[in-house]
């Protein structure tokens, strides 16, 4: 093996370590949280909603893991924390009070349409991928390739650690 190879092979090791710590505390917390099933929703909603939640906190954990260095890490953390500032809102708004939406009137755009390449599907895959050009758009979906292998990896032994 080369000198390369192995650093790699290290760093890899290093971040799905990372991961797997970061990804277990979260699934910790959300056990304390015991929101996991709670209430009077159906069986399928629960699933779906904890489904959802475990997807979150597994995409989090994984762009806090690689941090600030790659845009998808940092526009998937602005993401999820702008939806969670949104969430926070509405459960604000709906508790103050029910007001009467008003409904406004929206502007019409007309949009030149053309045939989305190849390149633009990637862009809509990879986290704040519209903003990058080709090269950089490559290079950063092959590291968010890389990481979400890691991440299949560790939910896996996970799954297979508490299935037997």
């Amino acid at each position: 093996m080369t000198t390369k190879h192995v650093i790699a092979t290290a760093h890899t090791r290093s971040i799905k370590n990372r991961f797997a710590r970061r990804f277990l505390r979260s699934l910790l917390k959300m056990k304390r949280s015991n929101r996991l099933g709670t209430g009077f929703q159906s069986n399928e909603d629960i699933r779906k909603r904890n489904t959802q939640r475990i997807k979150t906190a597994a995409d989090r954990s994984m762009a806090r893991v690689v941090g600030p260095r790659k845009i998808w890490s940092r526009a998937l953390l602005f993401k999820l924390r702008n939806r969670a500032r949104i969430q926070v809102g509405l459960r604000n708004r709906c508790l103050v009070s029910k007001k009467k939406k008003v409904q406004r009137k929206e502007k019409k755009v007309q949009v030149i349409s053309r045939e989305p390449n190849r390149a633009d599907n990637l862009r809509k895959l990879v986290p704040g991928g519209d903003s990058m050009d080709i090269c950089s758009l490559l290079e950063e979906t092959a590291h968010y390739i890389k990481c979400l292998a890691t991440q299949v990896k560790v939910m896996q032994s996970i799954a297979d650690l508490y299935s037997t």
